[in-house]
């Protein structure tokens, strides 16, 4: 068995030390006791796996939140495609058609938000189906807010043009009225 050198047994030392720092800022983005554990959990095997990708003397606290943060995107990512497929399972078993995403989005809705470029549709997603404050969304995305508000109002604005009805052509099912 090796033994490991005075760095890693620092990195490890600091590691340990950190959990209660990603206890409250794992509680902080998922707003969920039950999933705090499990995604502290996944940021110190990462942590423990990338060991070699950390520069000594670099902000570890800041190393250790950005994989925390890219762990739970991990996360949301997996649980939705996970729920999607088990949903999609589900009613494929029952012989119905596919169920939307989020059962309260039009599938016209959701086709919408998937053809809206990756960074705006995760600013609104974040925002307007995650119920994320502008602050949280910024926290998490590591943007500034007013790029969260910019990147939210063109979203939002792309989704209104793709949604609005195209005019009708006179004549068609509008009553014209002679004057």
């Amino acid at each position: 068995m090796s033994s490991l050198t005075s760095s890693q047994h620092t990195f490890r030392r600091d590691l340990a030390a950190s959990g209660q720092m990603l206890r409250r800022r794992a509680l902080a983005l998922t707003r969920n006791a039950q999933q705090v554990d499990d995604l502290v959990q996944d940021t110190m095997e990462r942590a423990l796996r990338f060991e070699r990708s950390y520069e000594p003397g670099s902000n570890f606290a800041a190393w250790l939140t950005r994989i925390l943060h890219n762990a739970f995107m991990s996360q949301c990512r997996r649980r939705g495609i996970e729920r999607r497929v088990l949903q999609r399972i589900a009613l494929m078993e029952r012989g119905e058609r596919q169920a939307p995403l989020q059962p309260w989005l039009s599938p016209k809705l959701e086709q919408a938000l998937d053809e809206l470029p990756e960074k705006i549709g995760s600013v609104v997603r974040l925002v307007d189906l995650h119920d994320m404050t502008y602050g949280e969304a910024a926290g998490l995305l590591e943007v500034p807010v007013g790029t969260v508000m910019s990147r939210l109002h063109r979203g939002r604005k792309r989704l209104a043009s793709s949604l609005a009805e195209p005019p009708r052509a006179r004549g068609e099912g509008s009553v014209a009225y002679a004057a």
